[in-house]
């Protein structure tokens, strides 16, 4: 499937959200020792990696993506020890770690910032981010037209009058990445995990490091964008593949890369820059037969030139779970327009949901699985708002709905909260809606058509059978409401996203379906895996 070297190429990668995964010393947060626990589990769902958001220490302003030390753990996670017994431990079990990299920004409460608060204008431990005076006759005005990606100004002013940059949240000041100090210190800290055996890093807002030093404001259509896709970054990137094809098991770089320019994309997979970007395309894609055709075929075309594997995706900690997502009209998915309370259906959203698993794992390249994806879980819209933590929903009064519908803790067993995700009845960080004891680990194991063995039987032939994971696909005839495409002369997936029974090629057997076949048809929102005549 993959060559062990080049492990990221097919990987099966499952997104570990730490403090929404187990709990083990019984606070009501995830830990460390709770995924430790879990490694069983994760091995027998037969994933090949876990991807862990950040786990540093932070004070949590934006879930972790707020970095104060890279070099420490989140107390309430465990400590650097337990971290480096937990990547050592999923190794015995045959499954790598990556560990999410957040360059664009640190905390409020980094050391850095700190000095620079401390420093006058003008110093040298302000020259790491972006200080600047404001604009108006008393410097009352921020430096530029710039916003949050949380909403409102992307400037907060300090007490002795200059302004500094934060395109997410006023405790993630960005960082200046002109400045030599700031590349030096990011390659340390990679070197800094990859020593301590991770074998690869996931790179957020990987297209956003690099600003215009002059900080123009922002106007439509202005290229070069001032503080995105800039030519330099490729610079910053370039440098990192250096560094990680210098160990011994070359470690993988995995940009998060949003950019609607195909071409532009590419370039960031370039043979001597990142190894993998998400698909953010398929991820927000609506099910739709035409539509998905059109992102694969894309993305392979995109990927081809640049020799890169392409990744699929579903969901992530930002995205509406998916089977809440395929059961509205419209299910696609955009940050603008996202808002709870639009009706769906379930039960639809579930059985389109299987068939996009086995979609997903069937396509050239690597996948990822967010947890709770293999229990069906939806997305919860009715958290209280004095829970909700995501600055998302606080910068915009509430208009947003933020992101942590999609981040409340897993139910691993029993009828009543915490469900089994703390060892001692504990009010968890993020309430469990009370229907979860019909979605949770245990009573899914018991049952053979559930979602979650659903995924066990698709990643155990994904790994046996040798023409899924890297390779290539070839569209089969399908007619303009179906997907079906060969991945070799023997094994073939086809999609039925229409609203009638569709045909399906001549097979010998049928390997995997989503769900029952009618009369030797594929029955509407259903996928299968054939072993072609």
């Amino acid at each position: 499937m993959f060559q062990a070297d080049k492990w990221w190429r097919g990987a099966a990668i499952y997104q570990v959200y730490v403090r929404s995964f187990a709990d083990a010393d019984g606070d009501g947060v995830g830990d460390l020792a709770g995924v430790r626990s879990q490694l069983p589990y994760l091995a027998e769902l037969g994933i090949d990696a876990l991807w862990f958001n950040p786990w540093y220490a932070s004070p949590m302003a934006d879930g972790g993506y707020d970095v104060a030390d890279y070099r420490a753990i989140h107390p309430t996670f465990g400590t650097l020890a337990e971290a480096e017994r937990l990547i050592a431990e999923a190794l015995e079990h045959g499954i790598r770690t990556v560990v999410d990299i957040v360059p664009n920004h640190v905390s409020d409460q980094h050391r850095w910032f700190q000095e620079a608060l401390a420093a006058r204008p003008g110093s040298p431990e302000r020259e790491r981010f972006w200080f600047r005076e404001g604009r108006g006759e008393h410097g009352e005005r921020p430096p530029n037209n710039w916003t949050s990606q949380f909403g409102g100004s992307a400037w907060t002013r300090v007490p002795d009058g200059q302004w500094y940059l934060h395109r997410f949240a006023p405790g993630q000041p960005d960082l200046n990445w002109q400045h030599p100090e700031v590349r030096k210190e990011h390659e340390e800290v990679l070197r800094f995990w990859f020593d301590r055996g991770a074998a690869g890093v996931r790179i957020d807002s990987a297209a956003e490091l690099v600003k215009d030093p002059e900080l123009p404001d922002l106007v439509e259509s202005t290229e070069p964008h001032p503080y995105l896709d800039r030519d330099e970054i490729h610079d910053v990137y370039r440098s990192w593949r250096k560094l990680a094809d210098s160990y011994a098991q070359p470690r993988a770089l995995i940009g998060e890369v949003w950019l609607a320019d195909p071409g532009r994309f590419a370039r960031y997979l370039r043979p001597d820059e990142l190894h993998t970007a998400f698909n953010f395309g398929f991820l927000t894609c609506p099910w739709n037969a035409e539509r998905l055709r059109d992102v694969i075929a894309t993305t392979l075309a995109v990927h081809a030139p640049v020799g890169a594997p392409a990744t699929w995706v579903l969901a992530n900690h930002d995205i509406t779970r998916t089977v809440t997502r395929y059961g509205r009209a419209d299910t696609g998915f955009d940050f603008a327009a996202k808002a709870h309370g639009i009706p769906t259906d379930l039960g639809l959203g579930t059985r389109r949901a299987r068939a996009a698993a086995l979609l997903s794992l069937a396509l050239p390249g690597s996948v990822y699985l967010y947890q709770g994806e293999e229990l069906a879980l939806p997305e919860i819209e009715d958290l209280p708002a004095e829970v909700i933590e995501d600055p998302m929903f606080h910068r915009t009064g509430g208009s947003d709905p933020g992101r942590d519908g999609c981040r409340v803790p897993l139910p691993w067993r029993g009828d009543t909260a915490p469900f089994g995700f703390s060892p001692v009845p504990v009010t968890t960080w993020l309430p469990q809606p009370a229907d979860w004891g019909t979605l949770t680990v245990e009573l899914q194991q018991r049952d053979p058509q559930s979602m979650l063995n659903l995924y066990r039987a698709a990643l155990r032939l994904r790994r046996s059978e040798p023409a899924l994971g890297d390779g290539q696909l070839a569209w089969l005839p399908s007619g303009s409401q179906a997907l079906a495409f060969a991945r070799s002369p023997r094994f073939a997936c086809v999609v039925n996203l229409g609203t009638s029974p569709v045909c399906l090629p001549a097979h010998d057997r049928v390997l995997l379906s989503s769900g029952k076949l009618f009369d030797g048809r594929l029955p509407p929102d259903t996928a299968v895996w054939l072993r072609l005549a």
